[in-house]
C-alpha cells in the first residue's frame, strides 16, 4: 500500500461526528466507484457511504464519456444518498450541489478561483479540472465525481490538473474538504421546510455565484442530437439552464454546453 492510499484512508477518521458520512472505503483498483456503489444501492444499502479508488479502468462521465484514472493522478470517489424527502422534479438540483461542494472544496484547499461550467463541470483558469456524473437507482442517487489532481487525460485537449495550475493539492485533504461541503448543502437542502428547495436553502445563490456561464453566449448539444444555441441567462427553480434564442427561451434540463465567447 502506497503514502497515497494509506493518507485517503485517514479520511474517515477526519469526518468524525459526520451526520451524514457513515463510511470512507479506499480501494486500490476497480472498475468504476459508481458502478460499485449503484449495486449496492440495490443491495438496501444506507445513505452516506463514500468509496475512493485510486484507478479505476471503466470510468464513466457524461454522455457515457470515458473516465479513466492512473494511481496518483487524479482524485476518484463517488457518493451514495438517498434523497427521499425531496420530489422527485428537486433533484435536478443534486449534480449541481455536487458541482457548488468540488468547486468549493478546491477553493478552499488550493486557493484557486475555480467556476462552474453549467450543470456541473469545474473549470480552471486553462480548462476543465472535474466532472461529476449522478445516477438514479430507485430511491437512491450515487454521485460520481473525478478530479484532475497531477495529470490531465490526454484524449481530452481542454481538460487541465491542479499541479498545472500550480496547486500542490494534498489529494486526502481535499476529499475531506469536498465531503464537508457536501455534507453542508446536502443537509441545507434536504433540511428546509420545504425538502429540495434550493431557493430557501441558499443553493441556488451560491450556485449562481460560481456558475461561469451565465451571461454568456453558448451552444448546447442536447441528448438527442439537436443543438440549441443562444444567451445563458439564469438558472431556475428546478436547476435547469434558461437559454435565450431566436425562438425565445428554453429552459435544458439536459446537455453539454460549450462557450462560444
Amino acid at each position: 500500500m502506497n503514502d497515497g492510499l494509506q493518507a485517503l484512508r485517514q479520511t474517515e477518521q477526519a469526518l468524525a461526528g459526520s451526520r451524514l458520512w457513515s463510511a470512507v472505503t479506499v480501494v486500490a483498483e476497480t472498475g468504476s466507484t459508481n458502478e460499485d456503489l449503484v449495486a449496492a444501492a440495490r443491495a438496501g444499502a444506507a445513505e452516506g457511504d463514500v468509496l475512493v479508488a485510486e484507478r479505476q479502468t471503466r470510468g464513466r462521465g457524461r454522455l457515457n464519456r470515458e473516465w479513466l484514472s492512473e494511481p496518483a493522478a487524479a482524485l476518484t470517489f463517488s457518493l451514495l444518498l438517498r434523497p427521499v424527502a425531496v420530489p422527485a422534479a428537486a433533484r435536478g438540483w443534486l449534480p449541481l450541489l455536487a458541482g457548488v461542494a468540488v468547486a468549493a472544496g478546491i477553493r478552499g484547499e488550493t486557493g484557486l478561483a475555480v467556476g462552474l461550467k453549467w450543470p456541473n463541470d469545474v473549470l480552471g483558469s486553462t480548462g476543465k479540472l472535474a466532472g461529476i456524473l449522478a445516477e438514479q437507482v430507485g430511491d437512491a442517487v450515487v454521485v460520481g465525481i473525478g478530479i484532475n489532481v497531477s495529470r490531465s487525460p490526454q484524449d481530452l485537449p481542454t481538460a487541465t490538473c491542479l499541479a498545472a495550475l500550480g496547486a500542490d493539492a494534498d489529494r486526502a485533504a481535499l476529499l475531506a474538504a469536498i465531503l464537508r461541503a457536501f455534507e453542508h448543502w446536502y443537509l441545507r437542502w434536504t433540511g428546509t421546510v420545504r425538502p429540495g428547495d434550493a431557493v430557501s436553502s441558499g443553493l441556488r445563490a451560491e450556485y449562481l455565484r460560481l456558475c461561469v456561464t451565465l451571461g454568456r453566449d453558448v451552444r448546447v448539444e442536447l441528448p438527442g442530437g439537436g443543438v440549441l444555441s443562444g444567451r445563458a441567462g439564469d438558472v431556475d427553480e428546478f436547476g435547469r439552464l434558461l437559454v435565450a434564442g431566436e425562438g425565445g427561451v428554453a429552459a435544458v434540463s439536459a446537455g453539454d454546453v460549450v462557450h462560444v465567447r
